[in-house]
């Protein structure tokens, strides 16, 4: 048998409903409208050098005496992990990469199809690889711990400009003992010469 208290129940649940699909569309307008670009490129995937056939001469001459001492040792193991290295270290330097698109929009960042929200990243920085000036920055999770990316026509100035509101810059990070190893190797035993023809 119908009351009094019908009417009043049934307004409210319209009135409810009305106001929970304005408040969704409202929501999904502020989301969507809200996320504006500040800055996109094209460039390779990660820094790449072509170099001379005494650089690959050099590799393998030395791989040759690694793989003798192991032999010696009997570490049939560790000899084919050297070998993998090797044929690593030779995929990267003959093979160039890929042209990636980079977009840095107000939620995050974009790399191709990933994208890194602000939350999930920590800093950035400025470096050099092989000559060619990358940005560095640092993700909160331990993998992939830190984002390379090439500045290819985008000058640093406009990087800082847009990554400054998001996050904190770091002018100076001192490098760890295997850069610093690695900076030392390359300078006093270089596996071809500077002027090298490629």
């Amino acid at each position: 048998m119908p009351t009094e208290h019908q009417p009043v129940k049934t307004e409210l649940k319209e009135k409810l409903a009305t106001e929970s699909k304005n408040m969704l569309s409202e929501h999904e307008e502020h989301s969507y409208h809200d996320v504006r670009t500040l800055l996109s490129w094209h460039a390779p995937g990660r820094p790449f050098k072509r170099h001379a056939k005494e650089y690959f001469i050099n590799i393998f001459l030395i791989m040759t005496a690694v793989e003798v001492i192991i032999f010696l040792f009997h570490e049939y193991t560790l000899m084919l992990v050297v070998l993998s290295l090797v044929f690593l270290a030779f995929s990267l330097a003959l093979v160039p990469p890929h042209i990636f698109y980079y977009k840095i929009t107000s939620e995050g960042i974009r790399i191709e199809d990933n994208v890194f929200i602000w939350e999930e990243l920590y800093d950035f920085y400025f470096a050099k690889h092989n000559g060619i000036d990358v940005v560095k920055i640092g993700t909160k999770a331990y993998i992939p711990g830190e984002l390379t990316i090439i500045l290819g026509e985008i000058t640093s100035q406009q990087i800082k400009t847009a990554l400054l509101p998001y996050l904190p810059f770091r002018e100076y990070v001192r490098p760890t003992f295997t850069q610093k190893a690695g900076d030392w190797l390359e300078k006093n035993f270089p596996l071809e010469r500077p002027n090298a023809n490629i």
